[in-house]
């Protein structure tokens, strides 16, 4: 089933002789390519305003495994998605937040310390 909430990002870069933006771009691709080839060789992506820290791109690998980064701003990760090959969705519902796998990290992240996981400091 085709997900018509689905889009391509963008190829272009960011603006020319935005040095600061480039590196990030860069930078970002690199880990989402890095992020894609141990988890099946592909992945598809979210992007998620966090306030004054930027945005959130979220990662799906084709294995289910996922992942985030941050960007500080939402152009450098559509073009690092982009240059990856990455297919950014909308929202992360449906067949996208499916596929996500929870490992025990995570559980004893959200259980805390009743199942031993990390405490709050």
């Amino acid at each position: 089933m085709a997900d018509s909430s689905s889009t391509e990002a963008s190829t272009e870069g960011p603006v020319r002789g935005d040095r600061r933006g480039e590196r990030e771009t860069a930078r970002l691709a690199k880990w989402v390519r890095a992020f894609a080839a141990a988890h099946g060789g592909s992945a598809d992506g979210q992007i998620a305003y966090l306030g004054a820290r930027g945005f959130r791109l979220l990662l799906v690998g084709a294995d289910g495994a996922w992942g985030d980064l941050v960007a500080r701003r939402r152009e450098s990760a559509e073009h690092a998605a982009a240059r990856a090959g990455v297919t950014l969705h909308e929202t992360l519902d449906g067949e996208l937040a499916a596929r996500m796998r929870t490992g025990p990290y995570e559980w004893s992240r959200m259980a805390g310390s009743q199942l031993g996981g990390p405490r709050n400091p």
